[in-house]
């Protein structure tokens, strides 16, 4: 039964109020921090902004859209982009996943392993970027002072249009399978037991018990965990930015680089934005698809 208070409103409507009026300050802050940039991205996009003539003078409309889908290194670039989040969040999941079965079987020296597992999360990815970029340097570098001592020649690691490639993709892996890795955990965590004792009681193997009940109930924080990378993977730009500024040639020449180059170096922030945009709505679209697939998991 509902009491009502003297202002008329029952107890859980008062609680409601009280925590709408704690949040406000934060969702208004948010809400401008988001829609600010959106609105002033999606404003520049339809009008000729360059930084040498930085006005709103001239509406172009769809312009600088068509600019952007004419330009000749975009497809190479979207292309240099599917190949590094494919590759990225594949081997990450995989070694995230075989690090939380890991964890979650270990009980032992538990926080240990958790320090060492959050360690490179905590680092900055500009930081990263320039701690591989020394440790992989072509003549400074200990990565090959160290093959060196085994008889194995220097790598360009940076330098090489092949290597550089999946140089970038493996730091990449090294910065972020950590935050793959506790999210798994935490699900294997909340994975209830009653399945598996009767699994167990049935004969079942530690494989089969895997495969028919860990990895069914495991899928809706798995689309979580690879939505949030997917995320994450198609706008990396840091390491980018610091290792290889998009190099050798268009090697790793991601779309988030590209579009940096477009605005800074090009000068041409409307094209740029034109492109932000676009980026924008390919990101949407894959969140949404991947959210009614989480929904159709419930």
């Amino acid at each position: 039964m509902s009491v009502a208070t003297a202002d008329g409103l029952t107890l859980a409507g008062r609680d409601r109020r009280f925590g709408l009026l704690l949040t406000a300050p934060g969702l208004l802050s948010l809400l401008i921090v988001i829609t600010f940039p959106l609105f002033f991205t999606l404003y520049t996009s339809v009008h000729d902004y360059t930084l040498l003539t930085p006005n709103y003078d001239t509406f172009v409309g769809t312009e600088n859209y068509q600019e952007a889908l004419d330009e000749e290194y975009l497809p190479g670039s979207l292309w240099v982009t599917t190949k590094f989040v494919l590759a990225s969040i594949v081997i990450e999941f995989i070694i995230g996943f075989a690090v939380a079965l890991s964890l979650h079987a270990t009980r032992r020296f538990g926080s240990i392993y958790y320090l060492i597992l959050l360690a490179p999360l905590l680092i900055n990815p500009v930081v990263v970027g320039l701690l591989w970029r020394m440790l992989l340097h072509s003549e400074l570098g200990i990565v090959n002072y160290t093959i060196g001592l085994v008889g194995i020649s220097p790598v360009s690691w940076l330098g090489d249009a092949d290597v550089a490639f999946w140089t970038v993709v493996l730091t990449d892996i090294w910065h972020q399978v950590s935050f793959m890795a506790i999210l798994l955990v935490a699900g294997l965590a909340a994975l209830p037991r009653e399945p598996y004792e009767a699994a167990r009681m049935d004969g079942a193997s530690t494989i089969r018990c895997f495969i028919h009940i860990t990895l069914p109930l495991m899928r809706p924080v798995i689309a979580v965990a690879i939505l949030l990378r997917l995320i994450f993977a198609i706008k990396t730009f840091d390491i980018i930015f610091i290792m290889t500024k998009g190099g050798p040639g268009t090697a790793t020449d991601l779309i988030s680089y590209y579009i940096y180059r477009a605005a800074f170096f090009g000068l041409d922030v409307g094209r740029a934005s034109a492109m932000a945009a676009g980026l924008l709505v390919i990101i949407l679209a894959l969140t949404a698809y991947l959210y009614r697939y989480m929904n159709s998991l419930k």
